[in-house]
């Protein structure tokens, strides 16, 4: 007889924020309005950067959902957020250290990136664009074992 396994509980989890690709915004912003300066003028070509700038809007859409992360009480764990699909995880006894990373641009957002090194396999994993990565860098600090 087999047992059902209860899926682990969930401390955190989260998908990277909007304001991570804010670089893709601005790229957006650009490209739109070089489409109504062109319509603006009576030039050719408008449509193609306003399309331009709606292909880049369903990009974002896209690629925010790529990766989820997730911490459980046992590991840290990336996972493909259209297929559930397991990317990559960090048993938390592995963890030696959790550095977060953050830029002025990031800042302003109120973003980070999380990056979490392994003891023994020299591996790490990076839990990018995370709103208020403190918080969640507490919450993963607050898991970890005593040493």
């Amino acid at each position: 007889m087999m047992l059902a396994t209860q899926p682990e509980r969930v401390i955190w989890q989260a998908f990277p924020s909007w304001g991570h690709f804010s670089w893709l915004y601005f790229f957006m912003i650009l490209t739109a309005l070089r489409g109504i300066v062109f319509l603006r003028f009576g030039l050719p070509g408008w449509q193609m950067w306003i399309v331009g700038a709606i292909v880049l809007l369903l990009v974002i859409v896209v690629i925010r959902r790529w990766a989820y992360y997730i911490v459980t009480p046992t590991q840290v764990i990336i996972k493909n957020g259209y297929t559930q699909h397991e990317i990559a995880y960090m048993k938390l006894e592995m963890i030696e250290s959790i550095a977060l990373l953050q830029g002025p641009i990031a800042r302003f957002w109120g973003i980070g990136t999380l990056v979490i090194q392994s003891s023994k396999e020299k591996r790490e994993l990076r839990l990018r664009g995370i709103k208020d990565p403190h918080v969640a860098e507490a919450k993963i600090k607050a898991l970890l074992p005593a040493k």
